[in-house]
């Protein structure tokens, strides 16, 4: 008999674990409050003073060691939306042309329903409703909650409250970004690791598959992020640039600057993998129930997959 699964979440985890199901003959249904694919994964491109800029502004790169996500990556390399990022070690990859390239790609045949915030599950009998704005799901037999750890509780906790427990007890660390645009080269090297208050600075345009003029990406540690959650972006803005030209040298007046605050950015590292409860049809998967790597994420998602098939 054909089963059913509504997939909450359209990053990494969940289009890994919808695609597993679809493989084995399941009709699956995702949904995504985003609008469009990318998620903590994501890249944009913006115009300033007459030059374009792309920016990584999510994950700056991923790293392929399992067997199983050095096959998926090479498939990506053959299917032209990844490519190795050797600067940033022998394992490291990068999706193109953007790093949301690799999510754009896994989500075609899926086709995510986007702009759709799920509010509410509803359990009836052996069935799962999905409540939203606009309404509610037909029913499906299996749920998976493909979300960041601080909004599995609000949905979990009804029905299985030691996963809404799991959840709170491994919080996401918080990060803002800053994204910086520069009409010439700047004479820095392609990745600068510095400390607080700057964890990562990369030069977007030295990645395979990039065009555009010099775009650099900054992130905050977690420490200094937390500090200045609540700051306006202008502040942050000036503060990272500052940080930044302290490690750099002196920089030109940028074209292009803009802050980004990820509330949910490295995941906490719950080590089990992917949860699972295939008696009520209730699962979960990310980064944050394995490790804090787009490789982890991929991996929960299959495992949840498997799980409930």
């Amino acid at each position: 008999m054909i089963r059913s699964a509504a997939v909450i979440g359209a990053g990494m985890a969940g289009l890994a674990c919808a695609a597993r199901l679809m493989e084995a003959g399941w009709r699956v249904a995702s949904f995504d409050k985003g609008r469009r694919p990318g998620g903590r994964m994501a890249s944009k491109t913006v115009t300033a003073e007459g030059l374009s800029f792309t920016f990584d502004y999510g994950a700056q790169y991923m790293t392929a060691r399992d067997p199983g996500f050095v096959a998926q990556v090479a498939q990506w390399e053959r299917d032209g939306v990844a490519a190795r990022w050797p600067a940033a070690g022998d394992a490291a990859w990068v999706g193109t042309p953007g790093m949301n390239g690799v999510l754009s790609h896994m989500a075609e045949p899926l086709a995510p329903r986007w702009s759709m915030h799920i509010r509410e599950l509803v359990r009836d009998g052996q069935h799962w409703w999905l409540v939203h704005d606009a309404g509610r799901e037909d029913p499906y037999d299996a749920v998976i909650l493909a979300l960041p750890a601080e909004q599995v509780p609000a949905l979990a906790q009804p029905h299985d409250p030691a996963l809404a427990r799991l959840a709170e007890a491994h919080p996401s660390a918080p990060c803002w970004t800053v994204m910086l645009g520069f009409g010439t080269r700047l004479s820095a090297p392609d990745i600068v690791a510095t400390g607080d208050p700057i964890d990562w600075a990369a030069r977007n345009t030295a990645k395979p598959g990039r065009d555009g003029g010099e775009a650099w990406t900054i992130h905050a540690t977690p420490d200094w992020s937390r500090r200045h959650l609540e700051s306006d972006t202008a502040s942050v803005t000036a503060s990272l640039l500052r940080a930044f030209e302290e490690r750099v040298g002196t920089l030109p007046s940028p074209a292009y600057a803009a802050a980004h605050r990820w509330r949910y950015a490295r995941s906490g590292k719950a080590a089990v993998g992917a949860y699972a409860r295939p008696d009520i049809g209730l699962a979960a998967c990310g980064d944050w129930l394995l490790a804090p790597r787009v490789e982890s994420a991929w991996l929960s998602g299959r495992q949840a997959a498997e799980a409930l098939l």
